[in-house]
């Protein structure tokens, strides 16, 4: 498995800490904290996600029992938390995670289908948030986004992560008055976008890596830039269904400027497939100008060429994972 971009992160509980790629990577979690045991699937009460969740300390906590978990709100995850679902199949349904002012949080191996009720996102990261790595989930079926980061969160990696069934799957920035969100800087990588429709991402202002990320069937759009956003499209491959345009770009008016702009994409060593169309701003001195150099902000990603060999592996391997809970302890 050395082919796994740290594929090391397993041989022991807290050996996942710090373990991400690209801006998320100073993210440690609960490293420094007691193990916490969810030992219950309620809502809430002694031994829920909930509890450990809310508690201030830091906490590494992990599942004692497979389920599904109903979550009748969202629940808030605090600040240096990892919520390790490495060894058990544990589903969220209903509501998801709030990650609201807080940082060094690591979610890993979850399975989030189906929230209901009124704008409904499975993670929401706001405000204020930072050092966050999403790892080896899947998600599906709720009603409003997937993953929302927004209101000056940032360094953020989502990695290995499988998103179906859904329409707005990834949105970056959440609208054009949000100036702050300037700040806002995301990796994304070796995730399976398979047939949802738009957002892989959307992105407003914000700086945004994708690499080695496999999108397939979208119904509106693969990538959209809109106003102030970089984004750097590097190895991916997009496999066209009836909708052929791969990446988007749509004006709007940031809140302190007179006019309008959109983002800009550059796209380095992209496999497009099925007819997939790229539909790039040609111009090269505008791409070089108004898009971000990774490596002035990190200087090692595990990154392999676009080839039908690396989207076998990214099916294989995005999302939840059937592994064994790691051994306790540190590494």
């Amino acid at each position: 498995m050395s082919f796994l971009p740290y594929f090391d992160v397993d041989e022991s509980l807290r050996g996942l800490a710090g373990k991400a790629e690209g801006f998320g990577r100073h993210a440690i979690g609960g490293l420094h904290g007691e193990i916490y045991y969810v030992t219950s699937l309620a809502d809430d009460g002694c031994g829920t996600l909930r509890e450990g969740c809310r508690r201030k300390e830091a906490l590494w906590i992990v599942f004692e029992i497979s389920g599904m978990i109903e979550l009748l709100t969202s629940v808030r995850v605090s600040s240096y938390k990892t919520i390790d679902g490495r060894g058990q199949k544990v589903k969220l349904r209903g509501k998801g995670l709030q990650l609201k002012e807080c940082e060094h949080v690591i979610v890993c191996n979850l399975n989030f289908e189906g929230g209901r009720g009124h704008d409904v996102d499975a993670i929401q990261i706001k405000p204020n948030s930072k050092h966050i790595w999403i790892d080896r989930c899947s998600f599906q079926y709720y009603s409003d986004g997937l993953i929302d980061i927004t209101c000056q969160s940032t360094d953020i990696t989502i990695s290995r992560c499988h998103f179906a069934r859904h329409d707005k799957t990834i949105l970056i920035g959440a609208n054009s008055k949000h100036i702050m969100d300037r700040c806002i800087r995301v990796t994304i990588h070796h995730c399976f976008f398979d047939g949802t429709n738009q957002r892989h991402p959307r992105v407003r202002f914000a700086k945004v890596h994708l690499y080695n990320n496999f999108t397939t069937n979208w119904a509106i759009y693969a990538v959209c830039a809109s106003v102030e956003s970089q984004i750097v499209s590097q190895c991916n491959i997009y496999e066209a269904g009836n909708k052929k345009s791969v990446f988007k770009y749509l004006t709007e008016k940031a809140g302190d400027k007179e006019e309008e702009s959109s983002g800009a994409i550059r796209s380095e060593g992209d496999l497009f497939l099925n007819g997939s169309q790229a539909c790039l701003n040609t111009n090269k001195d505008h791409l070089e100008e108004c898009v971000l150099k990774v490596d002035e902000h990190y200087t090692a990603w595990t990154v392999q060429p676009a080839t039908l060999a690396l989207k076998q592996t990214i099916k294989m391997f995005a999302g939840w994972q059937d592994v064994p809970r790691p051994q306790l302890g540190f590494s």
